[in-house]
């Protein structure tokens, strides 16, 4: 099997289980985008009735309609061993491995920390402001942590928006191809402090025990009061144990922001886990000036949170450190020639929490996830409201919203059986609308995808039915 096949729709795009459902969807009424009539569907009741609000802000359920399906009577191998010398991305996979989600709405989890962006455009500083910034790129991979179901793969124009009022933003994104598969997204806040952009595109390489999700595509801020832009590129995702074993997710690689403006760059190292775990989920990086002067050094876990400290205190604090393992190095290099492919990959175990060097700034935390969550696919409070659809809802929206795919409905739902819908992959032909366009991001110069305006115009009459 070669490593570098295109395996996106092999893990992340099955085809997928199809059935109906409904459940009420909790969108924000925004004063000239949407004109959703709130007066007579403001408590709670019945499926399909809008949520109460408190204080004038929408509610939002705090669980879905079904808990998850369990996994243990499915295995990959029994499926993958049958497939050798076949095109991966014809494998049909039980949706038993899917979680309710398109991916789009996955991308949009990257919205979940939006405060740390409000936050960078009212710092005063480019280093503040960088602070920030960085945190945000950190917290926006922060929702996968044991997140390891595949989110369904979206159909070429597919759609997906949310409008949070209380949190300060509008998000549209579009699947744009097929194959290669992109997703593009556009963000912008509603007070008109920044624009969120990008495209998306992983390469997934499959590695006998594990699938590597490289990373592809510029993600995009724009912080419009101070006229600067950021670009960075995710780092790599790599889910463990895909024939055998527990599944785990580690995330790795050097994140490189930079500010386009005044040159300051952020450098953040994902670091592996290492042989015994002591890296894992571990962050470190610094914040450099145009120079390359180290202004501002960054540490923490992208699983709980990041501190940041001036570098003379850092590195004072990471010579003790290093006498004090000196000293307990013994037998370290133990086991260390066990490595066999027929073998799982051990779950490390986590470390103790994030040493705070004293002195140090809180940069970011995780939410707190709800009790539950083990029941509802790991996910937080802000995922488990964004397959929301209240009555009424689908006047607003085009039919390409990802809230109206049956198979994913149906899994929230609980209905799994029901017969396999194959996803169409189809030209643009389908579609004389399209929200995005091929172009060269403006500040990297690099291929994007655009954003073309005018999707909240609510024109959606030659949006077609993909569904």
């Amino acid at each position: 099997m070669n490593g570098e096949e295109e395996f996106f729709d092999a893990v992340t795009g099955f085809d997928s289980d199809n059935s109906s459902g409904e459940f009420s969807e909790a969108n924000q009424k925004v004063t000239g985008m949407i004109d959703l009539d709130t007066s007579k569907n403001n408590r709670i009741g019945k499926i399909g009735e809008r949520p109460s609000q408190e204080n004038g802000i929408q509610k939002h359920r705090t669980s879905l309609p079904a808990p998850m399906f369990s996994r243990s009577d499915f295995s990959v191998w029994t499926i993958l061993k049958k497939c050798v010398g076949l095109e991966l991305s014809k494998i049909t996979m039980p949706i038993a491995f899917n979680e309710p989600l398109s991916f789009l709405q996955r991308i949009t989890e990257y919205m979940e920390h939006v405060y740390l962006i409000h936050r960078a455009s009212c710092q005063p500083q480019p280093l503040e402001r960088m602070q920030s910034v960085a945190a945000f790129a950190v917290s926006a991979v922060a929702s996968q942590w044991e997140r390891t179901g595949k989110p369904f793969n979206p159909l070429l124009g597919e759609t997906y928006e949310l409008i949070r009022e209380d949190l300060g933003f509008r998000f549209i994104s579009e699947q744009v191809s097929h194959h290669p598969p992109i997703s593009a997204f556009h963000s912008e806040g509603l007070n008109h402090d920044f624009l969120f952009h990008g495209s998306i595109y992983p390469k997934l390489k499959f590695w006998g025990k594990s699938v590597e999700a490289e990373p592809r595509g510029t993600i995009t801020l724009e912080l419009l009061k101070h006229n600067e832009a950021y670009t960075w590129t995710n780092p790599t995702c790599c889910v463990h144990n895909v024939i055998i074993g527990k599944l785990w997710i580690e995330q790795y690689g050097t994140v490189e922001i930079l500010n386009h403006r005044t040159g300051h760059k952020c450098v953040l190292h994902f670091k592996p886990c290492g042989l015994f775990g002591k890296e894992l989920h571990k962050v470190e990086g610094h914040i450099q000036d145009k120079n390359k002067k180290k202004l501002f050094m960054i540490y923490g876990k992208w699983t709980e949170c990041l501190w940041g400290i001036d570098p003379v205190s850092y590195e004072s604090f990471k010579k003790q450190e290093r006498r004090g393992d000196h000293l307990r190095k013994a037998k370290l290099d133990e086991d260390s020639g066990k490595a066999d492919s027929d073998v799982a990959d051990d779950v490390p175990v986590a470390q103790e929490t994030v040493q705070v060097i004293p002195g140090s700034k809180l940069l970011w935390r995780i939410n707190t996830r709800p009790p539950n969550s083990a029941q509802m696919y790991n996910f937080t409070s802000f995922t488990v409201s964004l397959n929301e659809l209240e009555t009424g809802m689908e006047k607003t929206l085009p039919p390409t919203d990802c809230r109206l795919r049956p198979d994913i409905r149906g899994m929230e739902n609980g209905n799994m059986g029901v017969s396999t819908q194959s996803e169409e992959e189809g030209g643009r032909a389908q579609s004389t609308r399209w929200w995005f366009y091929p172009g060269n991001n403006p500040y990297t110069g690099t291929p994007d995808w655009l954003y073309a305006g005018d999707y909240f115009e609510r024109n959606f009459s030659d949006c077609p039915d993909i569904y």
